[in-house]
């Protein structure tokens, strides 16, 4: 008998055509926090739903706590202690984050549901756990990383002591990640065993004792992270070296060029934010007086701790959302009340930061996606020309990396980063003139987010204007001309790049700072 909580070997899973897993494995030790990395698509997810009962394999074993598993269901796992913490959250945003936590193992006053006693049973896990939310709070109304904290929080109510995390940190703010660790550093020293799925390779480093690696279905590394890097992961991950740092512009003529010496931006500027006021759903005044300006071939980053307005920012630019002040022009055109269609036919490209919500219809196949928004491009006679979307999509398929290189399949069977690839494909693949890219590489793997990185690079240098919004602050750091931190609504401060640092930006980011003090 295996004294592992957790031993897959041989798994075997095809969908189809595709094969998730090839002769995959998995072991993890008792009490430690064990890192899973592989490209998206490399068939981590398929062997995470296994393990928790969610999917059967065509072939292999899966042994917990030295039993033998294989094929359970669901219901089999949550008893024997495994529970699986989803990437995107599973919660009723109407209810409160007690009901929700509770939620279909509710304690009863006879027949009836004994709220009381939920919310006390609740309050007292939060405090055992560190994982701290207002229990009688709605979901609706928390923040994400708070959210984050319920998914956890409902996982251990059921008793988990394995606890499987896809991408706990995807939609996370610094501050809220570092909280996450200690939440996690505590569940590990009282007894959990945690599997953590992520792309983030700092983030392995930092919190994982030993790592897996997947590529295209099968496993083919186990390491100790204290023995090894990034980079080396990084290379078992993708199979080559890989380069996530942006290199600097070459110079007129080819030569590489110096910080100092980088190809400026010419010209007028292409998109013109002036004094800007958008509110949130709430009426609440989230972005308040911003003006900027960008220049063709120039990146405006924006760095900031998530919720300070960089979303209804983005938004309002591209239709998404009113403004209540301001004015906005493409080229000279104002387009501050123009519609979606019209702001796309002045030269908007937008790189969603929720592909899911706003970036995909999910049911609607790859090549459907790939001609949202331009339907009438590939119309004939009022009726959609679908050999021409098949042969776009073949194009746009090749040219951007899609896989699996196919057509038909919905977008749902993608994995996130493939998802993410279909975006950036359907609006960098077509004619524009100012890129919005918010959160462009969010729950990508490390291969993906080097060639979104280089689409944008070479938008830049094809003398597009992109402003670019990310939570990751080193992506800022190495795509941008200019670097903004957003602050409350404001722009706190702008720095041209050179001289951004983390250090100088970090005090403005948490408001330690103000546009006063710059």
């Amino acid at each position: 008998m295996s004294s592992h909580p957790i031993r897959m070997a041989g798994i075997d899973k095809s969908f189809g055509p595709v094969r998730a897993n090839r002769g995959a494995s998995l072991d993890v030790a008792p009490g430690e926090i064990h890192a899973l990395v592989g490209e998206n698509g490399a068939g981590k997810s398929t062997l995470m739903k296994i393990l928790g009962g969610l999917i059967r394999p065509d072939a292999g074993t899966v042994e917990v706590n030295g039993g033998d598993v294989t094929g359970w269901s669901t219901s089999d796992a949550i008893a024997a202690g495994v529970g699986v913490v989803h990437q995107h959250f599973m919660l009723v945003p109407t209810l409160t984050v007690a009901e929700n936590v509770v939620l279909g193992n509710e304690p009863k006053r006879g027949v009836m549901f004994d709220r009381t006693r939920a919310l006390a049973d609740v309050n007292s896990l939060i405090q055992r756990t560190g994982l701290i939310v207002p229990a009688d709070r709605r979901v609706a109304e928390l923040s994400v990383g708070e959210a984050q904290r319920v998914e956890i929080l409902k996982t251990l109510y059921r008793g988990a002591k394995i606890l499987i995390l896809d991408e706990p940190t995807a939609v996370l703010s610094p501050p809220d990640v570092r909280e996450l660790w200690t939440v996690l550093r505590k569940l590990r020293d009282d007894g959990a065993t945690i599997v953590l799925i992520t792309h983030r390779l700092d983030e392995v480093i930092d919190i994982s004792q030993t790592i897996t690696v997947m590529r295209a279905g099968a496993t083919v590394g186990r390491m100790k992270t204290s023995e090894t890097t990034p980079a080396e992961i990084a290379r078992a991950m993708i199979g080559r070296d890989v380069v996530l740092s942006a290199p600097l512009r070459e110079a007129v003529g080819g030569s590489a060029a110096t910080a100092e010496h980088a190809l400026a931006p010419v010209g007028a500027a292409v998109l013109e934010v002036t004094d800007l006021a958008v509110n949130d759903s709430r009426r609440v005044r989230v972005v308040d007086g911003i003006s900027f300006a960008i220049r063709p071939g120039e990146v405006l980053g924006i760095a900031g701790v998530e919720g300070n307005g960089q979303t209804e920012l983005v938004e309002a630019i591209a239709g998404l959302r009113d403004i209540v002040g301001g004015s906005i022009s493409v080229s000279g055109r104002d387009i501050t009340r123009a519609t979606v269609k019209e702001r796309r036919e002045a030269g908007i490209a937008h790189v969603p930061e929720d592909r899911h919500r706003r970036g995909l219809i999910l049911e609607y196949s790859i090549a459907e996606n790939l001609v949202l928004g331009a339907q009438q491009e590939f119309s004939r006679y009022g009726l959609l020309d679908g050999d021409r979307i098949e042969e776009h999509a073949r194009e746009q398929i090749g040219k951007f990396d899609v896989r699996p290189p196919s057509a038909a399949p919905a977008a749902r069977t993608l994995s996130g980063g493939n998802q993410q690839k279909v975006v950036i494909a359907r609006e960098m693949g077509r004619s524009f003139t100012v890129l919005l890219a918010a959160q462009p590489t969010r729950g990508v793997d490390v291969g993906a987010i080097e060639f979104i990185h280089r689409q944008i690079r070479e938008a830049r240098d094809a003398g597009k204007a992109i402003l670019l919004v990310s939570a990751e602050l080193n992506e800022v750091l190495a795509l941008s001309d200019k670097v903004a931190v957003m602050y409350r609504g404001k722009f706190a401060v702008t720095l041209p790049a050179r001289d951004a640092t983390p250090e100088v930006l970090g005090p403005y980011m948490t408001g330690g700072k103000s546009r006063d003090a710059a």
